[in-house]
């Protein structure tokens, strides 16, 4: 829960209103209706895209999900699972009676566990989701990311915590003016360790 929570809010803190949605909405769906978890994942899914669409003058759909993301918030606590929660219900509150008001303030940022993180402040397990959130957000190709990230965890459990994969995926993640040549050889690092392990099933 934490990995994907701590994604999508470091997502959206960095801006990427309709991307920080998906981060949370695999772990949500897998949630039990009307939990607390489900509620917090919900209302934070609804936030995002009431900013979303109130930056896309959608003003109807910003003031709905507004509404409907508070509903969802106002039954927990003020702080839940290390999430500030206060001020994200009272920004809501805002929207819901004046959408415009995105033109004029930026959105509250998400604090979790003390801070308002961003990308570059994310450890690996999330650094792994937000590589595959923002890959589909920017139009690359998944199947290198989602294969990266399998080796870096699978490298990290064998204790290579200094793997190429895992500060490939940093830097696709935190590099927004390299992200492609991130990617880049992100996927040759991909292709030769597939081909290594080809050349080894080969021998048996």
């Amino acid at each position: 829960m934490r990995d994907y929570l701590r994604a999508g809010i470091a997502i959206f803190n960095d801006g990427y209103y309709h991307a920080a949605h998906d981060a949370w909405e695999d772990r949500w769906l897998d949630l039990e209706a009307g939990s607390d978890d489900e509620r917090l994942l919900h209302g934070l899914i609804q936030y995002s895209g009431a900013v979303f669409h109130a930056r896309e003058h959608n003003w109807a759909g910003a003031v709905g999900l507004a509404e409907s993301a508070g509903e969802y918030l106002a039954a927990l606590p003020a702080t839940y699972r290390e999430v500030q929660l206060g001020p994200v219900r009272s920004f809501l509150e805002e929207v819901a009676a004046d959408p415009e008001l995105v033109e004029r303030k930026p959105p509250v940022r998400l604090e979790h566990e003390g801070t308002a993180p961003t990308l570059s402040d994310l450890d690996v397990g999330p650094t792994a989701i937000a590589a595959v959130v923002l890959a589909e957000e920017f139009g690359y190709e998944l199947e290198p990311i989602e294969q990266a990230r399998a080796y870096a965890r699978r490298d990290l459990e064998a204790g290579a915590d200094d793997s190429q994969f895992i500060t490939l995926l940093f830097d696709f993640v935190r590099e927004d003016e390299h992200r492609g040549i991130v990617f880049q050889r992100l996927t040759e690092h991909v292709g030769r360790r597939q081909a290594r392990e080809n050349d080894v099933e080969g021998l048996f």
